[in-house]
């Protein structure tokens, strides 16, 4: 690159993309073309500018992409940065510029693009009733304007009474001066708004220099500067996945930092954790440990989400700092960490196929003396008290804590449970097996002990509700020191669909003064959101750290129709009903869901009978997402992934709650942490879809469909 080349600063929108997306596929190659030549010098006179004296901001231009169509540039009159905007029809193209306007914020900085014709329609919308209390009264004009709202709808602001009003208005407000006045209007205090929104006010702000204003992340939100053609050719082929590019500066706030220890992150379904976690990971592996010899654990749950999250990071990253990037379940990472160290034992899992461990047990409960106690009540026992607790003698049985557990027992009962358990260890020591729990502290005893190394400098953690206690105790060890940098970790106690439950102190995860929060849905609509939250209502979801977490301030700021109900009378009535539903949208961008693998299959078989055509989405790999047809998967393989529609289908009363997951124990207890974590799948669900959703069955339905 030039000197000459080196002084231009190209940028792009994100609607930009947006309407790249939209365009014809030859124009499209037509514009990928035209940008790289633009990128290279936007001053040659090949690029046919040509200024419209009609339109309201005198510093944009159109250029010519071919006879037909024709993008927005925006050309400040100082300066050398150029920022596409839209690119469109002819015609489409000019009027979508006719009445903007791109401004510098006095006082955010950020570049803010109004819209002429949205602020007249929201003028007329809000109409104040003569002696009604304003909304925003004891709101200062500066202090509005700190939040971003511009100058001139300071007395549009002014005027608004009502919530409704604030809606109405919201599309002639830039998003971030929206949110502020959003979270404002249901009773937080300026300082909470300027906090959760990462508002940073800028001293002595040059409106026309836009070079300066592309640099700050309020600006960083809509706008992205062009670095090089790889990065350029990125994001046209993937123009809808902005997430690579774009976050929230509450977002950026968290992920280009230094922290002084690990950090926990809470957020509601669609707040973007999972891509704060990728977006922290790539910062870490390109700006703080990029060594070469420099290592960060990525770890989640479940291989499904680790196949997803290793797919889009090398999207996000560049090729060296993905080498430096290891995407791993933790069991399969515990499982590698103990062959490699020479490890006795096999790690099996209950419910695989050959059922060693239930032989096991079965074999087991011949101890079983104690009266009044269900065998099903010995397996919760394990699950949830001596397994976590990891007693392997009485004494650590005897004393360890049951909270939770609902029904209390003496000393004495202790005494008679405790030979079950002790003959299910011997019988595992026989057979020389581990429960994955046991893998767990035997790999974190191999570290403390030196025996075994892992050499990462960084762990980032998602889905942290479905990690346990012990699993967080491992990862400590991994890094047994706190230090700068050394755990990021996202989760919702709201989506736990596993039956676990850490407590990050506990395992020596101390985040005191590092506790952060997201709130905003950028996913799904606000009529999805509230449907979901609602499944949730009345139950009390923990913190990850032994608090209580809350909803409140979770909203997402876009609107559409509330989830779509049906019942039918059959299950051919239903599949019928789900085939003309999925067939009325883009079924590459819609995703049906069942309870289990077996509903799964036979919904997808009954649909492609009707020659609908599907594409199954499976366990450990990553979604191909040019691949046709409707997508199906099980309700739990859609955790992390997201799509314009969803279908819950055969969401009957058996199905959900699932009746085997339920009444397979006795326990009242357990049998309600059961029903919690169905409801939290169901949640999971429902909240993949951003723009509509339907729900079916056929039969009697689930009483938690008609909840909201």
């Amino acid at each position: 690159m030039t000197a000459l080349q080196q002084t231009f600063r190209v940028a792009i929108y994100d609607e930009f993309l947006d309407a790249f997306a939209g365009i014809p596929r030859a124009q499209q190659k037509k514009v990928n073309k035209f940008l790289r030549k633009f990128r290279d010098d936007p001053t040659s006179p090949s690029i046919n500018y040509e200024k419209m004296h009609t339109f309201k901001d005198q510093n944009l231009r159109t250029v010519r992409i071919d006879d037909a169509y024709r993008a927005v540039v925006l050309k400040p009159a100082d300066g050398n940065v150029y920022v596409m905007l839209w690119v469109d029809h002819h015609d489409d193209a000019i009027a979508w510029a006719q009445n903007k306007q791109i401004t510098i914020h006095s006082e955010t900085g950020a570049i803010q693009v109004l819209s002429g014709e949205h602020i007249e329609a929201a003028a007329r919308e809000v109409k104040p009733e003569p002696g009604a209390k304003a909304l925003f009264e004891g709101i200062r004009d500066r202090e509005l304007l700190r939040l971003g709202v511009p100058e001139p709808l300071l007395p549009g602001v002014r005027e608004l009474q009502t919530p409704e009003q604030l809606a109405a208005l919201q599309p002639a407000l830039p998003a971030e001066a929206f949110e502020a006045l959003f979270f404002l209007s249901e009773g937080e205090s300026l300082e909470e708004v300027e906090q959760a929104m990462a508002i940073t006010p800028v001293d002595n702000v040059d409106p026309g220099d836009f070079q300066a204003a592309l640099e700050r992340d309020a600006t960083k939100r809509h706008f992205v500067l062009v670095d090089n053609d790889e990065a350029l050719e990125a994001m046209l082929d993937a123009p809808l996945e902005k997430w690579r590019i774009f976050l929230h500066p509450s977002q950026r706030k968290l992920v280009d930092r230094s922290w002084n220890g690990p950090v926990r992150v809470l957020g509601g379904a669609g707040t973007g954790k999972t891509v704060v976690a990728m977006h922290r990971a790539a910062y870490l592996a390109e700006k703080v440990f990029s060594a070469d010899t420099d290592r960060i654990l990525f770890t989640t749950f479940t291989r499904n989400l680790a196949a997803d999250i290793e797919a889009n990071l090398a999207k996000l990253c560049a090729p060296q700092a993905v080498k430096r990037i290891d995407v791993v379940h933790l069991d399969k990472w515990v499982s590698d960490l103990l062959r490699k160290a020479g490890y006795e034992y096999t790690i099996a899992y209950w419910g695989s196929k050959n059922q060693r461990l239930e032989k096991l047990w079965d074999q087991a409960l011949a101890f079983a003396s104690a009266e009044g106690f269900p065998e099903s009540f010995y397996r919760d026992e394990w699950e949830q008290v001596v397994q976590p607790a990891g007693c392997e003698q009485w004494e650590n049985y005897k004393d360890a804590s049951r909270s939770g557990r609902g029904r209390r027992l003496s000393r004495g009962q202790r005494k008679e449970l405790w030979p079950v358990f002790e003959e299910y260890r011997h019988l595992l020591e026989r057979e020389r097996l581990r429960e994955p729990e046991d893998a767990l502290r035997d790999a974190t005893a191999l570290l403390q002990q030196g025996k075994a190394q892992a050499g990462y400098r960084s762990i980032v953690a998602d889905e942290a509700q479905d990690l346990s206690t012990a699993a967080f105790r491992l990862l400590r060890q991994v890094i047994p020191e706190e230090r700068p940098d050394d755990m990021f970790i996202v989760g919702d106690g709201h989506q736990r669909i596993y039956r676990k439950q850490v407590v990050l102190g506990r395992a020596g995860v101390k985040i005191t003064g590092r506790a952060r929060r997201l709130r905003i849905n950028y996913r799904t609509t606000d009529e999805i959101r509230r449907y979901a939250v609602a499944l949730l209502e009345g139950i009390e979801v923990d913190d990850l750290d032994a608090g209580t977490d809350t909803t409140k301030g979770y909203r997402s700021l876009m609107h559409g129709a509330a989830p779509t109900v049906r019942i039918l009378n059959s299950f051919d009535a239903e599949v019928q009903a789900v085939a003309e539903w999925a067939q009325q949208g883009d079924l590459q961008k819609t995703c049906l869901v069942a309870r289990t693998n077996a509903l799964r299959d036979q919904y997808e078989a009954a649909l492609k009978a009707k020659g609908i055509q599907t594409y199954p989405i499976k366990r450990s790999t990553a979604e191909d997402l040019s691949a046709p047809g409707l997508r199906v998967a099980t309700m739990h393989r859609v955790k992390g992934l997201e799509f314009d529609r969803m279908i819950l289908a055969g969401m009957s009363e058996a199905n959900m709650p699932w009746s085997a997951a339920v009444t397979r124990s006795e326990d009242d207890a357990v049998r309600a942490e059961t029903e919690k974590m169905e409801r939290a799948l169901f949640y999971v669900a429902i909240t993949r879809a951003k723009r509509e959703a339907l729900i079916t069955a056929h039969g009697k339905a689930s009483p938690w469909i008609t909840l909201q």
